[in-house]
């Protein structure tokens, strides 16, 4: 999916290449058994949620 939003926006590009991270994250975690790799992966959802979240908005305030 990541490849398929270098045309589109930085914004799109910037979701799913913390998402590609968090996945990599979470995987991780699970197979060490680390339960740090497991918060910081937590912490990088937020920030995925977040980053989605701004995106829908900027799209959402340039269409107004």
């Amino acid at each position: 999916m990541f490849v398929a939003t270098l045309k589109i926006s930085r914004g799109l590009q910037e979701v799913f290449s913390t998402l590609a991270i968090l996945f990599f994250l979470l995987e991780l975690g699970e197979i060490t058994g680390n339960s740090t790799i497991t918060l910081i992966a937590g912490y990088e959802g937020i920030f995925v949620g977040l980053s989605a979240m701004y995106d829908v908005f900027e799209l959402f305030l340039t269409q107004i």
